[in-house]
C-alpha cells in the first residue's frame, strides 16, 4: 500500500550487487593487453569515491577516460546488469511496484543504463535521477553532460532539495555521497546497504545498517515477503563444517558464526541463547541443558549421519526442527570398509610400520584374498547396503543382520539372529546407530562367538565395541585384526591427545573419525543440510527432518502460510480451524501430521486477515511454536 515515506536508492552496488563502470570495463577492454592493471585502476577510483577520499567529478573523469566503452557496448552492460540485481531486491519486486510513486532513484551512475533495470521493477522513468553519457557520431562515449547536477560535488543533495519532496524521506545507500543526504539535513534516516559491500567510513555515519532490504522493510513494517529478516538470524556454525555450508547460509542473508572446534556443554549453553539456527558435526553434544538455554532456537542441523549427540526428545518437545545427512557420505565409508577388509586379511599395516622401522619381513603368512571370504555386515541401512553390493562385486559372500525387516541386495544373505551371524562370517562390520540400546553390542560374550581368526571393524559409534573385549581378543589372536575409526571418548578438535587402550595393538588400523571425511563427502553434506534448514525456514517444509513428522509441502502462492507445532493431543487442529473461522479468514490449503510426540499443521490462507489472528494462534491449548511465513 502507498505510504508517506519517500525512498530515495542509490543504484551502483546497492540496486545491484555491483560498480556498473567496473562491469562496462570488463566489456569494453575485453581485448586491451593492459586489461587486468586496467580494471584495477577503475576499481581503485570507485573505492575512493564511495569512501569519500576521492572528488567525485575527478574520479568520473578518470574512469571515462579509461573506458573508452561505446554505445552498444552500453546494451551489453544493460543485459550483464540485469542478471546482478541484489537479492533482497529480487524477492522484494512487489515492494517496488505497489511503493513506485514513493521510489526515487539518485545516482552518481548514468540513466543510460539505470532506467532500463530499474523500470522492470516498476519505478517509474521520471523517478531516475542520474548523469548521462554525450556520444559522439560513431557512438563512442566521449564526456557527460556536465551541466547535470549530479556530475557534480554534493549532486545529490542538491537533486533532493531541486524536488522538493513531502513527508519523510529514508535514503538507502552504501556510498558516502549517500550519506551526504542526511548530512544535509534533507533525509530523516540513513540506512547504510551493506548486503554487497561494507564500508566502515559509510556504516560508521549510518542511523541504521541494513544488511538487506528485508531489513528496512521490517523495521518500517512494510515486509511483504519474510515475516523476519534473515539478516537477523544468527547461524553458530561449529567443527569446521565446510565453507560451501558457510557460503550458502551467507547467500541466505543470514548472520553467520563460526567456530572452528565443538564447545563444551557450558560453553553452547551460553553461547545458544541468541542462536537461531545451529550446526554441528559429531563432536558437540546438545544436551537439555543446552537446549533449556535456546530459546530462540528453530533447527539444528547435524552436518553427518549421525544425531545421538543431540538430545531429540527435548529438540521436539521445544518445536526444534533437526535435520543431518543420512545420504552424503555413504560412499566414502563404504570405500573405506572395503579398503580396510583389505588391509587387515592382508596385514598390510603392520608390514608397512615394520618397514619404516627398516624390517623386511615379506611372508605369505596370515595373508588372504578377500575373495570368497563370508563378510558380515550388522546394520543394513544406507552404508550397509551400499557395502554389500561392493563387497559382492568384489567376490565376498555377503552376509547381514538388522533389527529391521530390509530386502536383501544382490546375492546377500539375511541371517535370523546376530549370534547367528557372528558365527559364520570372516570379516564383520558395524553399521548400526547411536542408539542407547545399541552401547556395547559386540561386547566379550558376542567376541567369544565370532570365528578365532577373523577380522572386525567399527565404522558406526564409538560405543558400540566394548574397548576392552576388543583388546583381550586382538592380543589372545582370537581376533586377527580390526580396524577402528570411532571411538567411545573422542577428542574435541586435533590439539587434544588421542588415548585409547587400542594404540599398539597388532593389526589394527586406528583412524580419527574420518569415514565420512573425503572432499566429495563434506561437499555434499555442507549442500544438502543447509539447503534441508533453509526450506524449513522458507517454505515449512520438514522432508528428512529426524524429529519432526515429515511434510513436503507445494510452493507457496499468492497466501500467507502459518506454521503451528503443538503438543500430540486431541483437538488442536479443530481449535485452530475454528479460531481462522471466528476471524472469517479462508483457508486455501491444510497439511497436517503428528509423531507421538508432537503435531505439526500448515495452514495457507488467503492473503488479507486481521493480525489479531496471530496472537490467538500462539495462544491455543499446546502450542509449542507458531510461525507465519509470508
Amino acid at each position: 500500500m502507498p505510504t508517506n515515506k519517500k525512498f530515495i536508492i542509490d543504484f551502483d552496488s546497492t540496486f545491484t550487487q555491483v560498480e556498473a563502470l567496473d562491469v562496462l570495463g570488463e566489456i569494453s577492454l575485453e581485448s586491451d593487453p593492459n586489461k587486468k592493471e586496467k580494471l584495477k585502476a577503475i576499481k581503485d577510483i570507485t573505492d575512493k569515491g564511495m569512501e569519500g577520499s576521492l572528488n567525485f567529478r575527478e574520479s568520473l573523469e578518470k574512469r571515462l577516460e579509461i573506458l573508452e566503452a561505446t554505445k552498444p557496448q552500453i546494451a551489453d552492460l544493460v543485459n550483464a546488469l540485469k542478471t546482478k540485481v541484489s537479492k533482497s531486491f529480487q524477492r522484494n519486486k512487489e515492494f517496488f511496484e505497489e511503493n513506485a510513486q514513493d521510489i526515487i532513484i539518485i545516482s552518481n551512475g548514468f540513466k543510460d543504463f539505470i532506467t532500463p533495470i530499474v523500470t522492470e521493477y516498476g519505478i517509474k522513468a521520471e523517478n531516475v535521477f542520474a548523469n548521462e553519457f554525450i556520444y559522439d557520431d560513431s557512438g563512442k562515449i566521449v564526456d557527460f553532460d556536465r551541466e547535470n547536477i549530479l556530475s557534480k560535488n554534493g549532486g545529490k543533495p542538491e537533486t533532493i532539495k531541486n524536488l522538493k519532496l513531502e513527508g519523510d524521506i529514508y535514503v538507502i545507500g552504501d556510498g558516502y555521497t549517500d550519506y551526504e543526504i542526511k548530512a544535509s539535513g534533507l533525509a530523516n534516516k540513513f540506512y547504510a546497504f551493506t548486503e554487497n559491500v561494507e564500508r566502515p567510513k559509510v556504516t560508521s555515519k549510518a542511523d541504521h545498517i541494513a544488511p538487506s532490504l528485508d531489513e528496512i522493510l521490517y523495521v518500517n513494517k512494510m515486509n511483504k515477503k519474510f515475516s523476519y529478516p534473515k539478516s537477523r538470524i544468527n547461524v553458530l556454525l561449529l567443527e569446521n563444517v565446510h565453507s560451501i555450508g558457510v557460503d550458502l547460509m551467507k547467500q541466505e542473508g543470514y548472520n553467520v558464526e563460526e567456530i572452528s572446534s565443538a564447545l563444551s556443554e557450558d560453553e553452547l549453553a551460553e553461547k545458544i541463547k541468541n542462536v537461531s539456527i545451529l550446526g554441528i558435526r559429531s563432536k558437540t553434544n546438545v544436551t537439555k541443558k543446552v537446549l533449556e538455554n535456546a530459546n530462540r532456537l528453530i533447527s539444528i542441523g547435524a552436518f553427518c549421519i549421525g544425531t545421538n549427540q543431540i538430545d531429540l526428545e527435548t529438540c521436539t518437545e521445544k518445536g526444534i526442527a533437526v535435520f543431518n545427512a543420512p545420504f552424503s557420505n555413504t560412499r566414502s565409508v563404504v570405500e573405506m570398509a572395503i579398503a580396510e577388509i583389505i588391509f587387515l586379511m592382508r596385514n598390510f599395516h603392520d608390514k608397512s610400520l615394520r618397514m619404516h622401522q627398516g624390517i623386511w619381513d615379506k611372508s605369505a603368512s596370515g595373508s588372504f584374498e578377500i575373495r570368497g571370504k563370508k563378510l558380515g555386515i550388522i546394520g543394513y541401512g544406507n552404508i550397509g547396503a551400499q557395502l554389500s553390493v561392493l563387497a559382492e562385486s568384489m567376490g565376498l559372500d555377503v552376509y547381514y543382520f538388522d533389527v529391521i525387516e530390509k530386502l536383501a541386495l544382490g546375492n546377500a544373505t539375511k541371517v535370523d539372529s546376530l549370534d547367528e551371524l557372528l558365527s559364520t562370517v570372516d570379516v564383520l562390520t558395524l553399521h548400526v546407530d547411536g542408539r542407547k540400546e545399541n552401547q556395547n553390542l559386540i561386547d566379550a560374550s558376542k567376541i567369544k562367538l565370532m570365528k578365532k581368526g577373523s577380522y572386525l571393524l567399527n565404522l558406526s559409534r564409538g560405543h558400540v565395541v566394548d574397548i576392552k573385549a576388543l583388546k583381550e581378543a586382538l592380543e589372545s589372536g582370537h581376533i586377527a585384526g580390526a580396524a577402528v575409526d570411532v571411538f567411545p571418548e573422542e577428542p574435541k578438535n586435533n590439539t587434544e591427545p588421542f588415548v585409547s587402550e587400542l594404540v599398539g595393538t597388532r593389526n589394527t588400523i586406528l583412524t580419527p573419525h574420518i569415514g565420512g571425511s573425503t572432499s566429495e563427502a563434506q561437499v555434499n553434506i555442507a549442500r544438502f543440510v543447509p539447503s534441508k534448514i533453509m526450506e524449513y525456514i522458507n517454505t515449512g517444509n520438514t522432508y528428512n527432518s529426524v524429529n519432526f513428522p515429515n511434510i513436503q509441502l507445494p510452493f507457496l502462492q499468492n497466501a500467507h502460510r502459518l506454521i503451528h507445532i503443538h503438543q500430540n493431543e486431541p483437538g488442536i487442529l479443530a481449535k485452530i480451524n475454528r479460531a481462522l473461522a471466528d476471524f472469517e479468514i479462508n483457508i486455501v490449503g491444510q497439511y497436517l501430521k503428528t509423531n507421538e510426540t508432537i503435531g505439526y499443521v500448515i495452514t495457507d490462507i488467503d492473503k488479507a486477515y486481521s493480525p489479531e489472528i496471530i496472537d490467538v494462534m500462539k495462544n491455543i491449548p499446546g502450542t509449542i511454536r507458531f510461525r507465519v511465513l509470508y
